[in-house]
């Protein structure tokens, strides 16, 4: 990809691969007391190269542990990959994904602000901004309690609040679209709608409801075994998933 084709990018992902070490405890003569580690290298991304443009929202697919979540984790900074670039071109990022970014003993309204704080905004435009995330989560009641008391479904809920609500040029959804009740759910996906008309958000999208891929994806990325399979249009992408799972 030549410069003179990047103007228009978000997001330049080039040859990019993710490789993590698992321990595993093996006994050693058969002693229940004597054990040695061995190291797995386990590749969850594997050479990787793909652009989003400014603007466009991208789906991803790709059965489960297929390197969907460790590839948008990577894209936000919480890891380096092994090899390749990540150019985010100078733009703010957010992830939305279960089990990301709150201290457990922290309160709601405590992680409010520490979430902010590390997107980068300050805290005035934090405090500004509260009490619409507090009413957009649902969890008024909720909010000055320590997160590790709150279920998975106000995990989501919180999450996707601050994210919607403290707009970043780039937005990463991790499956929270798909959590909590059927009115949440709905509440999320028409905010999310409304959030992407915005020409100036970038979106990717991890998801396994075909319904909410079709509904704000302009274009799908398959991945499997790590590996790019197909990127494209929505519909042919998803098409070609779909009759592969079904195999």
């Amino acid at each position: 990809m030549g410069e003179e084709n990047r103007s228009g990018h978000a997001i330049d992902i080039e040859n990019v691969s993710i490789h993590y070490k698992i321990l595993n405890n093996t006994s050693v003569r058969g002693s229940f007391w004597e054990k040695k580690q061995r190291n797995i290298v386990q590749e969850a991304v594997k050479n990787l190269s793909f652009y989003v443009n400014k603007g466009e929202v991208l789906g991803i697919v790709g059965r489960n542990g297929s390197g969907k979540s460790t590839l948008l984790r990577s894209v936000a900074g919480i890891f380096s990959p092994n090899q390749g670039v990540i150019d985010l071109h100078g733009h703010t990022v957010s992830l939305m994904a279960l089990g990301i970014g709150f201290m457990d003993k922290l309160s709601g309204r405590e992680n409010i602000v520490l979430s902010g704080m590390l997107l980068g905004f300050s805290d005035a435009e934090i405090q500004e901004k509260m009490q619409e995330i507090i009413a957009f989560s649902e969890l008024e009641n909720f909010i000055d309690r320590p997160v590790y008391t709150y279920s998975s479904g106000m995990h989501s809920k919180l999450a996707f609040a601050i994210t919607a609500m403290l707009e970043t040029d780039i937005m990463l959804v991790d499956e929270v679209l798909s959590v909590g009740d059927s009115r949440f759910q709905k509440k999320s996906f028409d905010k999310m709608r409304g959030l992407i008309t915005d020409v100036n958000t970038t979106v990717i999208i991890v998801s396994h409801s075909m319904e909410t891929l079709r509904g704000l994806c302009d274009r799908v990325l398959w991945i499997h075994d790590g590996e790019m399979r197909e990127i494209g249009e929505t519909e042919p992408v998803l098409q070609h998933y779909m009759e592969f799972m079904n195999k």
